[in-house]
């Protein structure tokens, strides 16, 4: 993780304190973290580290995220099914 600190110095315990905070607010983890000093005031900018995200569908009644798990007359049911898309025939302005 990199962590600036502008406009002034603070001590290791106090960014790791603020890194503290904000990785257990958001449960998230940090990528960078820039402490920006100003007189009595603290200013906070970062970033997290990027999360995998997997898609999840409803498919033939069940929440999945992949149909590898499926025996052959699911995966039937699932490559007959109908598809419908977003938008067809409208304009977006």
């Amino acid at each position: 993780m990199n962590i600036t600190v502008t406009n002034g110095d603070i001590s290791d315990l106090e960014q790791r304190k603020y890194v503290e905070y904000l990785e257990k607010k958001f449960s998230r983890n940090l990528d960078t973290l820039e402490i920006i000093l100003d007189g009595d005031y603290v200013d906070l900018k970062y970033s997290f580290i990027p999360v995998n995200f997997e898609r999840i569908r409803r498919i033939t009644g069940y929440l999945v995220g992949t149909v590898e798990r499926f025996n052959d007359a699911k995966r039937a049911e699932e490559s007959e099914r109908v598809k419908h898309g977003i938008g067809v025939g409208f304009e977006v302005v």
